[in-house]
C-alpha cells in the first residue's frame, strides 16, 4: 500500500505538474531550466547569519595571543623562580578549552532552541548572549578561572550559533548557491580567526590590560551586528511552512530566488515541502530518538557525527590555538607574525573554498583535501622529531614548519572547512534537521573540546609526532568519504533526502537521476513499502498550487 494515498485526479495533476512545473536539477537534464537566480536578499542573508561563524572564528583566534601577552601572563599566569610567569598545561588547557565545552552544551539545546522560538529568533538570542561572556571576561582580574568561566558562558552562544545558523542558511537558501551560502560560515570563521590574530599583533606590545581586554571588548560589535541584523531577515520558509504560514514561506522563497510567487520554481518547491510534511504528520509523532530509529536515519546521524568530528581530527585547531606558542618553540623572533601568515592564508584559501563548493563535487572535494592533508601532517611530524627536537639545523627546520603548516591550512581551508558544514547541513529530513544537526555539531565541540584541552600533555610526551594522529585521521576520512557520502551538489534538500532513503549508492551518486527513481528503486534492493515510500516522495505532492 502506497505512504501517501492519492486519488486519480490528484495524481493527474501531479503528472502535470511534473511535465510543466519542475525545475532542472542535476540527474533530469530533460526539465526547463533552472529560473532561479542569485539575488541581493539570497547573499545578504548569508553574510549576516555567518557573522555567528566569525564569533566563533575571533574569540578561538585570539586565546593563542593572550598567552604571549606579559600584562595577561602576569594576572593569570604562574610566577616562575626568574620573575617570569608562565602557564602550566592544565590551567592553558583550561582556559582554551571551556569555550568548547561550552560551546558543546550549546549545540546541544539549539535544537530545541530553534524549533519552539523559530530559526532567527534563535540565533539573535543567542548572539546577545555571548555579550554575557564577554563581560564576565573583561573584568576578570587576577582570578584565571573567572576568565575561564566567561570563555564557558561566551561558548553557549557560539555553540548554539554553529548548529543554527548553517541550519538557517540551508533551509532558506536557494538551491543554486546553498553550498556557497552555507560555506560562507567558515568563511567568517576564517576572517574571525584572522581579525583576532591582528588586533592582538596592535595591542601585544602595549604594557597594561590594554593589551587583552581591547580584544576582549571588540566582540561586543559582532554580537550586536549579529543579534540586531537577523531581525530584519525572513524567517526560514521551511520553518514558516511547518508553522502553518504557507503565504510566508511562498513569498520567502520567491524573494530569496528573485521568482514571482506563483512561478513554476517556487510552487515545484512549496509542493516538495508539503509532501515531506504530510508525509511526516501521516506518521506518529516525532520522538528526539528517531534521528537513530527513523528510515535511514542511524546512518545519517552517525555520518553527521562522525564528518563534524573529522574537521576537528584534521588538527586544524591545533594551529590556531596553539600556533603562537609553537612558533615562540622554533626560535622565531616574533610568533605573532607567524600566526597572521597562516591566519591570512587561511582566509585566502577559503575564499578558494567557495568556488569548490560551488563549482566542485563535496565528494571528491573533501577526499582530496584529506590526502593532502594527511601529507603535510606526515612531514610536519617528521621534521619536526628528527630534526628541531635533536637540534638539527632548527633555523630550516622552522621555515619547513612554516611552510607545510600553510600548505596544511590551503587544503583545510578550501575542502574540510567550508564542505563539513554545508553536507551536514543537507544530510537530514526537516523533521529531523533541529535534533540531527544539534548531535553532529556537539560532536565537533566535543573533539574541539578534546584536542584544546589534552594537546598541551600529548605535546609534552611525544612532541612533534603528535602530527601523526592527525595524518591517520586524515588518511580514515578519505576511506569514509569515499564509501559513505551522496554528492548533493545542486540538489534540493527534499531530493536529497530520497536519495538516502532509496539507499542510492554514494560511488554512484553523483550521476543519480531523479526522474528514474523507479529504475533505481528495482536495483536497490528495498523492500516493497520502502519503495513506495521514495517514489511518493520523489515524483508525486499531494496536491497541486492550482488546487
Amino acid at each position: 500500500m502506497p505512504f501517501l494515498k492519492r486519488t486519480e485526479r490528484e495524481a493527474q495533476n501531479a503528472a502535470e505538474l511534473e511535465k510543466t512545473s519542475s525545475p532542472s536539477h542535476p540527474g533530469n537534464p530533460e526539465l526547463p531550466g533552472d529560473e532561479q537566480k542569485i539575488t541581493f536578499l539570497a547573499i545578504y542573508l548569508g553574510l549576516v547569519a555567518s557573522i555567528g561563524g566569525f564569533m566563533f572564528g575571533y574569540v578561538s583566534g585570539q586565546i593563542s595571543g593572550f598567552f604571549a601577552m606579559d600584562d595577561y601572563a602576569r594576572r593569570f599566569g604562574q610566577p616562575q623562580s626568574d620573575g617570569t610567569y608562565t602557564f602550566d598545561a592544565v590551567r592553558q588547557g583550561t582556559i582554551t578549552s571551556l569555550l568548547c565545552a561550552g560551546a558543546l552544551f550549546g549545540s546541544l539545546i539549539a535544537g530545541n532552541i530553534a524549533d519552539t522560538m523559530g530559526r532567527r529568533i534563535a540565533i539573535s538570542v543567542s548572539a546577545f548572549s555571548c555579550c554575557i561572556g564577554t563581560i564576565i571576561e573583561i573584568s576578570s582580574d587576577t582570578a584565571w578561572y573567572q576568565f575561564a568561566i566567561g570563555r564557558l558562558v561566551n561558548g553557549l552562544g557560539i555553540g548554539s550559533l554553529s548548529v543554527l545558523v548553517p541550519m538557517y542558511q540551508s533551509e532558506s537558501s536557494p538551491a543554486v548557491i546553498r553550498g556557497l551560502l552555507v560555506a560562507s560560515y567558515q568563511l567568517f570563521i576564517t576572517l574571525g580567526i584572522w581579525t583576532a590574530e591582528m588586533i592582538n599583533y596592535g595591542t601585544e606590545t602595549k604594557t597594561n590590560s590594554a593589551s587583552w581586554r581591547i580584544p576582549n571588548g571588540v566582540s561586543f560589535i559582532w554580537a550586536l551586528i549579529l543579534g540586531a541584523g537577523i531581525l530584519f531577515l525572513p524567517e526560514s520558509p521551511r520553518f514558516a511552512y511547518r508553522q502553518g504560514r504557507e503565504e510566508e514561506a511562498r513569498r520567502t522563497i520567491a524573494r530569496l530566488a528573485g521568482l514571482a510567487p506563483d512561478s513554476r520554481s517556487v510552487n515545484h518547491q512549496i509542493n516538495e515541502i508539503r509532501v515531506k510534511l504530510e508525509e511526516e504528520r501521516a506518521g506518529a509523532d516525532t520522538a528526539w530518538y528517531e534521528i537513530f530509529t527513523g528510515p535511514k536515519m542511524l546512518y545519517r546521524t552517525a555520518l553527521g557525527i562522525v564528518l563534524q568530528a573529522g574537521q576537528q581530527l584534521t588538527g586544524a585547531n591545533f594551529f590556531f590555538y596553539y600556533g603562537t606558542t609553537i612558533f615562540q618553540g622554533v626560535g622565531l623572533s616574533n610568533s605573532y607574525v607567524a600566526q597572521i601568515i597562516l591566519g591570512t592564508v587561511n582566509v585566502v584559501c577559503t575564499f578558494g573554498g567557495l568556488y569548490v563548493v560551488q563549482k566542485c563535487g563535496r565528494r571528491n572535494s573533501l577526499m582530496f583535501g584529506a590526502a593532502w592533508m594527511m601529507m603535510c601532517f606526515l612531514i610536519y611530524s617528521f621534521v619536526g622529531h628528527f630534526l628541531i627536537n635533536e637540534g638539527k639545523d632548527a633555523g630550516t627546520a622552522g621555515n619547513l614548519l612554516i611552510v607545510f603548516s600553510c600548505l596544511f591550512i590551503a587544503a583545510f581551508a578550501s575542502t574540510w572547512g567550508p564542505l563539513v558544514w554545508a553536507v551536514v547541513a543537507e544530510l537530514y529530513p526537516a523533521r529531523h534537521r533541529a535534533p540531527a544537526m544539534a548531535m553532529a555539531t556537539a560532536s565537533n565541540w566535543l573533539w574541539n573540546f578534546l584536542i584544546s584541552f589534552f594537546t598541551e600533555f600529548i605535546t609534552g610526551a611525544i612532541d612533534y609526532l603528535y602530527g601523526l594522529v592527525f595524518a591517520g585521521c586524515c588518511g580514515a576520512l578519505v576511506v569514509i568519504v569515499f564509501f559513505f557520502v551522496i554528492e548533493s551538489k545542486d540538489r534540493s534538500l527534499e531530493e536529497i533526502d530520497t536519495m538516502y532513503l532509496l539507499g542510492v549508492n554514494p560511488i554512484t551518486s553523483a550521476k543519480w537521476d531523479g526522474s528514474k527513481t523507479h529504475d533505481s528503486a528495482e536495483t536497490s534492493g528495498r523492500n516493497s513499502s520502502q519503495e513506495e515510500r521514495a517514489m511518493s516522495i520523489e515524483r508525486v505532492p499531494t496536491r497541486t498550487i492550482g488546487e
